[in-house]
């Protein structure tokens, strides 16, 4: 009987083990697919907004759900739906036009029917230009070699303000054409102006279309310096930025 008995608690102390894995594997997937989506940050074309080695939150919800909301982003709908329109200024992630199996980060400079340019490095919406103010210089410190970096402070015509640099004087992008946004689509720039690949370039990037948005950008949960890996935790007292956890992306 003691046999028995000990084999059955076995038995039943498995299935008790399977069913909570599977209920927890259940509430990530719907969490990640209607709520909160995690990401990392590999490139700095979002500097000095977002650092290479900035890990965030994106909130699913923010704009309703296309099937890029889901894994696999299966072809079961087209369209959106629960659907909000992004608003001017908000840093999101979308799947490349170009290629929607690559996610990318920008923000939203125009909305469908804008006229979008740059004129000597400055940014011009519907024919006017958008305020910016000189503010101190964004300064990195790599390995004792300390680079100095312009920086302006944008405001767009609905009040978002946020910071960009101006790496280089009449950079390949400073003046471009005039970009009409088609209806439905969305104007992407990266706050690295000169260190962007966003819907300037049409032949990568161009206009992203609202149904490739997955979400926007909300807060960032960790951050690390871009020469260590997440995972080598013994290097976290001085490689993580401790001042960026928990800050929310504006």
């Amino acid at each position: 009987m003691s046999v028995q008995t000990g084999t059955k608690r076995k038995e039943g102390g498995f299935a008790e083990t399977v069913r909570v894995v599977f209920h927890a594997l259940i509430i990530a997937l719907v969490i990640r697919t209607f709520l909160f989506q995690p990401f990392n940050i590999p490139s700095g074309s979002m500097i000095p907004t977002l650092l290479v080695g900035d890990y965030l939150f994106v909130s699913k919800f923010s704009y309703g759900y296309t099937h890029y909301s889901f894994p696999f982003s299966p072809p079961i709908f087209s369209g959106r739906i629960l659907s909000s329109q992004p608003q001017r200024g908000d840093v999101v992630v979308f799947r490349l036009p170009k290629d929607d199996s690559v996610d990318y980060i920008k923000r939203v400079i125009g909305l469908p029917g804008d006229r979008i340019q740059m004129i000597d490095g400055v940014l011009n919406i519907n024919g006017v230009p958008v305020q910016r103010q000189r503010v101190g210089d964004f300064v990195t410190d790599d390995d004792g070699v300390v680079q100095r970096v312009k920086q302006y402070r944008e405001t767009l015509p609905n009040g978002v303000s946020y910071n960009t640099l101006d790496l280089t004087d009449n950079g390949f992008y400073d003046n471009t054409p005039v970009y009409t946004v088609p209806p439905g689509d969305y104007f992407m720039m990266g706050d690295n102006r000169d260190n962007s690949t966003d819907s300037r370039v049409l032949s990568q990037v161009g206009y992203v279309p609202g149904e490739n948005i997955i979400g926007r950008a909300q807060i960032i949960f960790f951050s690390i310096r871009d020469d260590t890996h997440a995972w080598e935790v013994w290097r976290w007292p001085w490689a993580v930025r401790w001042d960026r956890l928990f800050t929310l992306v504006r």
